[in-house]
């Protein structure tokens, strides 16, 4: 398996995981203290997301979060409009999940959205290196013009 770590805007992080399957089922591999970009922990929580859905735009202003999706196939969107980031006022779409089964790290203070793709429900596993604090994030309408990105759009 190829565990090269791909960033595209500054700070994210997609990286392959590992899954064993046999007979019996499977061990999908997430996050380990040990991972040479894993900061401390502050909550596990889990998700899921409807066909025909989309959750977003939210941005954390401290907390930095460590997405996998064990069912299903989830696209997330990301835009950055972080003052004096080298990759301000860029878009990455990462799509992750059963077919693709990758860790996306997703720092603070960028915006993202995501939808579930295909014809179930994705359950999406949150590790956050902070307890959830409502306080701590701003939500905007996803057709928040500020965000030059349209789910509707093909």
């Amino acid at each position: 398996m190829d565990t090269k770590e791909i960033k595209v805007i500054d700070g994210v992080l997609l990286k392959p995981l590992k899954v064993f399957s046999d007979e019996r089922g499977s061990v999908m591999h997430m996050l380990r203290s040990d991972d040479s970009f894993f900061q401390k922990f502050g909550e596990v929580y889990f998700s899921t997301v409807n066909p025909g859905h989309i959750k977003g735009w939210k941005k954390h202003l401290k907390m930095t979060q460590y997405f996998a999706v064990p069912s299903g196939n989830v696209k997330f969107v990301i835009y950055d409009d972080r003052e004096g980031s080298p990759t301000k006022g860029d878009i990455q779409e990462a799509v992750i999940g059963a077919d693709n089964y990758q860790l996306l790290r997703l720092p603070p203070l960028l915006w993202y959205a995501f939808a579930a793709l295909g014809e179930s429900p994705s359950l999406i596993a949150n590790c956050a290196d902070l307890p959830h604090d409502p306080e701590e994030a701003v939500n905007i309408p996803l057709t928040d013009k500020r965000i030059p990105y349209n789910f509707h759009k093909k």
